[in-house]
């Protein structure tokens, strides 16, 4: 590699790594399983896992059958759905807020009928959390997902059809075995991304504590009056986040990126 080029990515390691010294230089970390053992942190923790464990098991449920459809079946306008269910990656979280706001919200186009019909109001709830990390996460899994099933020879499935198989018995015992790999990096990707969602969940959802109140939204509520708790609470996603991009690349998938190429 020329030197020119080898300096340029020095300075990049350098511009990303920087931050990350930045916070462990200023932790304090005699104080910091204190913090970590706090009412409010541990409920915020807490709130943080399970409502992202619910939004990776969303994900999964819709978002595998929408990639299933996106890299298998020829219709009309594919691309154009396509961007659609992939907008929220690209979208300002607040404007996904906002826009789920405006579709599920008490006067939302569907929220109204949720309220009146079966008193269900999402927003200010734990569910709208849910609903809010679904949102920016599932798309994560989707893309992930549908480019593991155009790599994968389909001929594998037209013999096990010649074989008898069925449609929903094709896809159960040879697709997903075979894309499990994409699989379950699509669906770590999503839980890292929903645990670490702020924009859309404080406009949807609120910051109401042990209700709708995140990691992310305690760390954004210490952050103006207690500094250093909020290095803290910072420090621990960092922490959660690189090791699951640490475990994607090395364990599940053997070296390769999310993507399945070398």
């Amino acid at each position: 590699m020329p030197w020119p080029a080898s300096v340029l990515a020095a300075v990049a390691v350098v511009f990303f790594a920087l931050p990350l010294v930045g916070l462990l230089w200023r932790a304090p970390w005699g104080d910091a399983v204190g913090v970590l053992r706090t009412p409010a942190v541990a409920a915020a923790l807490r709130l943080s896992l399970v409502c992202s464990a619910w939004s990776t098991a969303l994900s999964l449920l819709f978002g595998v059958p929408l990639a299933w459809v996106l890299a298998r079946v020829q219709f009309v306008g594919r691309g154009l759905v396509r961007a659609l269910c992939t907008l929220s990656m690209v979208l300002p979280p607040v404007v996904g807020g906002v826009a789920l706001f405006a579709a599920l919200g008490r006067r939302g186009i569907v929220g109204q009928w949720l309220d009146a019909w079966f008193g269900l109001r999402l927003p200010f709830s734990t569910a709208g959390v849910v609903v809010a990390q679904t949102f920016v996460a599932m798309p994560f899994l989707v893309l992930t997902v549908e480019s593991a099933l155009r790599q994968h020879d389909r001929r594998v499935e037209d013999a096990a059809r010649t074989l008898g198989a069925g449609g929903w018995y094709t896809f159960r015992r040879v697709t997903l075995p075979a894309v499990r790999p994409a699989v379950l990096a699509g669906a770590v990707l999503a839980w890292a991304r929903a645990l670490g969602e702020f924009g859309a969940t404080i406009t949807f959802a609120g910051n109401f504590p042990g209700r709708t109140q995140t990691l992310p939204l305690a760390t954004y509520l210490a952050l103006e009056s207690d500094p250093s708790e909020a290095i803290v609470l910072s420090l621990l996603l960092i922490g959660v986040s690189f090791a699951v991009l640490v475990g994607l690349r090395d364990r599940w998938l053997g070296g390769a990126d999310v993507l399945g190429r070398r």
